[in-house]
C-alpha cells in the first residue's frame, strides 16, 4: 500500500475511526492520482480500518477514473441513482459505523445530513487537519511537477510582455496570458490572472479592466497555472516608460524584502520568522503601513493551501514545505509593487522554483 495511505490508516487509528469518507476531489487526487471535477455529482473514496479503499465516482468519470487507479475497487453511479445508497451498500445494510471521518472544512450540511442518515453513524470526527499535516511536506516528484509548473507560467510571462505598447487595455493582457497558458500546454490558469496599470496596481486584489496602459505607469502580473494537477504561482511588477524616484523606491524597497526572506529560509526556523524579515525592511523604510497582507501562503496541488505565512505562524520550516514569498507595498495614488517567488525548503537552506528576473525593468 501507498505511504500515503499507510499513513492516513494510522491517523485514522489514533482519532479513533474506523469509517473514513474523503470527498474533496484535490483530496482525492492526492490520494489516488485521479484528478476530476464532479460538479454537483457524488465523489468519495471510501476507506474502512483494514480494508483496501473503494472510489465511489459519477459513471461519466468512469474510464478516466480507471486509468488513474490501477486496481483500486471503483464503483461507479449513474446520474439516475442515488449514491449513498450504494455507498450504504457497499459497507453492509447492517453494519454499525462508530466514529465517522470526513473532511469538516469540505462536507457540506446538505451532504453531512444525508451521510447521516444513510449511514447512521453515531459520532463523526475531522480527518482534514490530518491531510492538511500531510501535505504540507511535499515529495520529490510533487516538487519537480511544481518546478515543472513554475516554469510553463515564467514562459507565459515573457511570451505576454511582448504585447505591450501604450494603449493596451488590462483585459487584452489577460487574454493574452490565458491564451499562452493553454498553447503552452499547461492544464489552465490556477486563479483568476490579473494584470493590473498604474494606480490599480496599489490594489493588492485589483479586478483588471478596460484601463489603458500610459507612460509612467507600473505593471503588475500575478499569475499561475496548474499542470500535472500542480499549481504555480508568479508576481512580477514592470514599469512602463519613465518612473518617478518614489516608483523606484518603492520597487527596489520590495526587491529587498524579497531577497531578505528568502536568505532567511531554512528548516527550523518558523514562518512567523520568514513575514519578520520582509517586514522589517519594508519598516525600516517607512513604508510599514503599506504592506497589508501576509508575506505568502503554501502552494501545491491547491494555489493557496497550508500554511499560512505571517508574523504569528509559529510552525516550524521542514524539508519539503512550498510555499509562497511575496512582500508588497502598495500606496494609493503613487504605486503598487509586489514580487512573489515560489520556494521549497531544502535539508539546508532553500531552493527557489521560480526563476524570472527580478530587477526593475521598464518595457
Amino acid at each position: 500500500m501507498d505511504q500515503r495511505w499507510i499513513e492516513l490508516e494510522q491517523q485514522m487509528h489514533q482519532l479513533g475511526m474506523d469509517t473514513l469518507l474523503i470527498t474533496d476531489p484535490k483530496h482525492v487526487y492526492y490520494l489516488t492520482g485521479f484528478l476530476s471535477n464532479p460538479h454537483e455529482r457524488f465523489l468519495g473514496l471510501l476507506l474502512k480500518a483494514g480494508s483496501e479503499p473503494v472510489l465511489f465516482a459519477p459513471a461519466l468519470d468512469g474510464e478516466a477514473a480507471k486509468a488513474a487507479i490501477g486496481s483500486m475497487e471503483l464503483i461507479t453511479h449513474q446520474d439516475t441513482e442515488d449514491p449513498y445508497r450504494l455507498l450504504r451498500q457497499r459497507l453492509g445494510s447492517d453494519r454499525s459505523i462508530g466514529t465517522f471521518g470526513l473532511e469538516k472544512e469540505y462536507v457540506t450540511l446538505d451532504r453531512y445530513e444525508r451521510l447521516q442518515e444513510a449511514l447512521r453513524f453515531s459520532a463523526s470526527a475531522d480527518i482534514g487537519p490530518s491531510l492538511r499535516e500531510m501535505r504540507i511536506r511535499k515529495s520529490p516528484e510533487e516538487i519537480k511537477r511544481m518546478r515543472h509548473a513554475a516554469k510553463l507560467i515564467e514562459q507565459v510571462l515573457e511570451l505576454s510582455l511582448k504585447q505591450i505598447k501604450e494603449g493596451v487595455t488590462e483585459n487584452e493582457l489577460v487574454a493574452e496570458v490565458e491564451y499562452q497558458i493553454r498553447k503552452l500546454g499547461a492544464d489552465g490558469p490556477s486563479f483568476d490572472s490579473m494584470v493590473l496599470f498604474g494606480e490599480k496596481t496599489a490594489l493588492p486584489h485589483g479586478v483588471p479592466g478596460e484601463r489603458k496602459l500610459r507612460s509612467g505607469d507600473m505593471i503588475m502580473f500575478d499569475i499561475g497555472v496548474y499542470a500535472n494537477g500542480y499549481a504555480s504561482d508568479i508576481t512580477r511588477t514592470f514599469g512602463f516608460g519613465e518612473l518617478s524616484a518614489e516608483q523606484i523606491k518603492i520597487y527596489e524597497t520590495v526587491l529587498a524584502a524579497n531577497e531578505a526572506a528568502i536568505a532567511a529560509i531554512k528548516p527550523g526556523v518558523t514562518f512567523g520568522s520568514i513575514d519578520k524579515a520582509a517586514r522589517d525592511v519594508i519598516e525600516a523604510a517607512g513604508y510599514g503601513p503599506y504592506f497589508n497582507h501576509r508575506l505568502g501562503h503554501g502552494l501545491g496541488i491547491d494555489v493557496h493551501e497550508f500554511p499560512s505565512v505571517h508574523g504569528q505562524n509559529e510552525l516550524f520550516l521542514r524539508e519539503g514545505n512550498v510555499f509562497t514569498v511575496e512582500p508588497g507595498i502598495y500606496v494609493p495614488g503613487v504605486a503598487g509593487v509586489r514580487i512573489e517567488d515560489d520556494v521549497t525548503v531544502t535539508d539546508s537552506g532553500v531552493d527557489v522554483l521560480t526563476s524570472f528576473p527580478k530587477h526593475l525593468q521598464c518595457v
